[in-house]
């Protein structure tokens, strides 16, 4: 089942998961609550070391402090469990950063009537975002095995923009992992051999608005073997289930 109805009547939580983004993260949350006033924002901090949760509080938002820094598939997970527990129909993914803009998220949500999962992807002709070298290979690669598998074009599978509608929340509160990329690869794999529909909506990225970028020279030399090691771990793992 998608999402049935994206208009007022959709009760949409925007889930941000955040490590140590204290100079972004308040004008992020002013962004969501301009593009989605009725939406309720979620910053899931993870064990931040500064003040990332009291700035967010007094932005506006709700907040879930972890005690350790588990990554975003961790710190999604707890927000995707806040979300089928309250009972929310659409659960938005959104850098705390502020290189995604909140006003695609509308756009995104709007396309949930025919998909389970939106993807915010940069490299669908909007915008002026690239990468190159062993990150682009990567990126390639993933999106071209995980475009066969979805049985249509995907460009950007390694986003953390995604809108994601009741059953990819109710799986995904269950099954969403926390390894290096789980977030991403691995639970779009999680989604599509549930039978879930994975479908794409074209965004501009925007330069970071604080902290620090997760990607370095060397990491970017072993994002090629990791990203293709999380894909195959995804492919092997057992499927767990998503309820019609």
């Amino acid at each position: 089942m998608t999402v049935a109805h994206t208009g007022s009547e959709a009760r949409i939580v925007v889930i941000m998961p955040a490590f140590n983004e204290r100079e972004a993260i308040e004008n992020v949350i002013k962004e969501v609550h301009t593009a989605l006033p009725a939406a309720t924002c979620l910053v899931v901090d993870d064990g931040s070391l500064d003040d990332t949760a009291a700035i967010a509080r007094r932005a506006g938002a709700a907040v879930i402090e972890l005690p350790v820094n588990l990554g975003v598939g961790g710190a999604m997970r707890a927000g995707y469990r806040f979300a089928l527990v309250n009972g929310y129909d659409v659960a938005v993914q959104i850098d705390a950063d502020g290189q995604h803009d909140p006003s695609s998220v509308p756009a995104m949500v709007a396309q949930l009537v025919t998909a389970d999962i939106v993807i915010g992807a940069r490299f669908a002709g909007v915008g002026d975002y690239s990468v190159s070298g062993p990150r682009w290979w990567a990126m390639s690669f993933l999106s071209a095995v995980l475009s066969r598998a979805a049985r249509r074009r995907l460009t950007d599978t390694t986003s953390g923009f995604k809108a994601c509608g009741p059953r990819a929340i109710e799986l995904l509160a269950r099954e969403m992992p926390a390894e290096y990329l789980g977030d991403t690869i691995e639970a779009l794999v999680i989604a599509l051999k549930n039978g879930l529909i994975v479908d794409q909506y074209p965004v501009a990225m925007r330069p970071r608005a604080g902290g620090q970028p997760s990607h370095n020279p060397m990491k970017s030399a072993i994002y090629l073997v990791r990203g293709v090691f999380a894909l195959a771990v995804a492919f092997i793992r057992p499927v767990g289930g998503a309820r019609a």
